[in-house]
Protein backbone atom coordinates (compact mmCIF):
# COMPACT_ATOMS: atom_id res chain seq x y z
CA UNK A 1 0.00 0.00 0.00
CA UNK A 2 1.04 3.16 -1.18
CA UNK A 3 1.77 6.01 1.93
CA UNK A 4 2.18 9.78 1.11
CA UNK A 5 4.96 11.55 2.45
CA UNK A 6 5.71 15.11 2.60
CA UNK A 7 9.15 16.13 2.85
CA UNK A 8 9.73 18.57 5.97
CA UNK A 9 13.63 19.54 5.37
CA UNK A 10 14.63 18.49 8.57
CA UNK A 11 17.97 17.56 7.30
CA UNK A 12 18.25 21.15 5.58
CA UNK A 13 17.55 22.66 8.74
CA UNK A 14 20.65 24.32 11.12
CA UNK A 15 21.94 22.98 14.09
CA UNK A 16 21.74 24.72 17.23
CA UNK A 17 24.37 26.75 18.39
CA UNK A 18 26.54 26.38 21.27
CA UNK A 19 28.89 27.43 23.79
CA UNK A 20 26.17 30.22 24.71
CA UNK A 21 27.39 33.50 27.32
CA UNK A 22 27.03 36.75 27.97
CA UNK A 23 29.32 39.60 29.11
CA UNK A 24 29.39 42.69 30.03
CA UNK A 25 32.69 43.82 28.74
CA UNK A 26 32.86 46.88 26.40
CA UNK A 27 29.10 47.14 26.29
CA UNK A 28 27.81 49.86 24.02
CA UNK A 29 26.28 51.67 27.02
CA UNK A 30 26.35 50.89 30.51
CA UNK A 31 24.24 47.98 31.44
CA UNK A 32 23.97 46.69 27.63
CA UNK A 33 24.34 42.93 27.73
CA UNK A 34 26.11 40.56 25.01
CA UNK A 35 25.47 37.57 24.39
CA UNK A 36 27.72 35.17 22.07
CA UNK A 37 27.24 31.75 20.96
CA UNK A 38 29.20 29.39 18.92
CA UNK A 39 27.95 28.73 15.16
CA UNK A 40 27.52 25.07 14.04
CA UNK A 41 27.40 23.87 11.10
CA UNK A 42 26.02 20.96 8.84
CA UNK A 43 29.01 21.62 6.13
CA UNK A 44 31.68 18.99 5.65
CA UNK A 45 33.87 20.52 6.25
CA UNK A 46 32.67 21.43 10.11
CA UNK A 47 33.98 17.98 11.13
CA UNK A 48 37.35 19.27 11.54
CA UNK A 49 39.87 19.33 14.59
CA UNK A 50 41.54 22.43 13.49
CA UNK A 51 39.93 24.76 16.35
CA UNK A 52 38.71 27.27 13.75
CA UNK A 53 35.09 28.51 13.17
CA UNK A 54 32.86 26.16 11.21
CA UNK A 55 32.19 27.13 7.56
CA UNK A 56 28.52 29.15 7.25
CA UNK A 57 26.19 26.37 5.52
CA UNK A 58 23.57 29.29 4.90
CA UNK A 59 23.06 31.65 2.37
CA UNK A 60 23.25 34.47 5.10
CA UNK A 61 24.02 34.16 8.67
CA UNK A 62 21.17 35.03 10.60
CA UNK A 63 19.90 34.49 13.76
CA UNK A 64 16.85 35.24 15.96
CA UNK A 65 17.01 35.23 20.16
CA UNK A 66 14.08 35.66 22.20
CA UNK A 67 13.95 36.91 24.86
CA UNK A 68 11.24 34.40 27.63
CA UNK A 69 9.15 35.48 30.68
CA UNK A 70 8.59 32.23 30.96
CA UNK A 71 7.16 30.69 28.07
CA UNK A 72 6.17 34.04 26.84
CA UNK A 73 8.23 35.90 24.20
CA UNK A 74 9.25 39.27 25.95
CA UNK A 75 11.18 40.59 23.22
CA UNK A 76 12.72 39.50 19.69
CA UNK A 77 15.80 40.01 18.75
CA UNK A 78 17.81 39.84 15.38
CA UNK A 79 21.71 39.25 14.61
CA UNK A 80 23.04 38.97 11.84
CA UNK A 81 26.86 37.65 13.51
CA UNK A 82 26.93 35.07 16.82
CA UNK A 83 26.41 37.73 19.11
CA UNK A 84 23.32 40.02 20.09
CA UNK A 85 22.69 43.09 22.48
CA UNK A 86 20.39 43.23 24.95
CA UNK A 87 20.52 46.67 25.22
CA UNK A 88 19.80 48.29 28.79
CA UNK A 89 16.92 50.41 27.76
CA UNK A 90 15.20 47.44 26.31
CA UNK A 91 16.28 46.08 29.51
CA UNK A 92 13.88 48.74 31.44
CA UNK A 93 11.12 48.64 29.15
CA UNK A 94 10.96 44.45 29.71
CA UNK A 95 11.55 44.33 33.17
CA UNK A 96 11.36 47.65 35.07
CA UNK A 97 14.82 47.96 35.72
CA UNK A 98 18.21 46.41 33.72
CA UNK A 99 19.19 42.92 34.96
CA UNK A 100 21.65 42.63 37.44
CA UNK A 101 23.41 39.81 40.29
CA UNK A 102 21.03 37.99 41.62
CA UNK A 103 19.05 38.10 38.42
CA UNK A 104 18.56 35.52 35.84
CA UNK A 105 17.96 35.20 31.83
CA UNK A 106 15.81 32.77 30.00
CA UNK A 107 16.03 33.02 26.01
CA UNK A 108 16.08 30.95 22.87
CA UNK A 109 18.66 31.03 19.74
CA UNK A 110 17.58 29.75 16.09
CA UNK A 111 19.99 29.64 13.37
CA UNK A 112 17.94 31.25 10.22
CA UNK A 113 18.24 29.07 6.60
CA UNK A 114 16.98 30.65 3.56
CA UNK A 115 15.35 26.87 2.77
CA UNK A 116 13.68 25.82 5.89
CA UNK A 117 13.35 28.76 8.08
CA UNK A 118 14.14 28.68 11.53
CA UNK A 119 17.07 25.83 12.77
CA UNK A 120 16.86 24.04 15.91
CA UNK A 121 16.59 26.01 19.17
CA UNK A 122 18.87 26.64 21.86
CA UNK A 123 17.20 27.45 25.19
CA UNK A 124 19.50 28.60 27.65
CA UNK A 125 19.00 30.36 31.11
CA UNK A 126 22.29 32.55 32.73
CA UNK A 127 22.65 33.80 35.86
CA UNK A 128 24.22 37.17 36.61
Amino acid sequence: MAKAFTPAGVGLRPFSVGHVEQTWRRPRTPGDLTIRWTRRSRALAADSWGGLEVPLAEEVEAYEVEILDGTTVKRPLSATATSAVYMAAQQTADWGAPLGPGDTLDFRIFQLSVLVGRGAPKTVTLPF
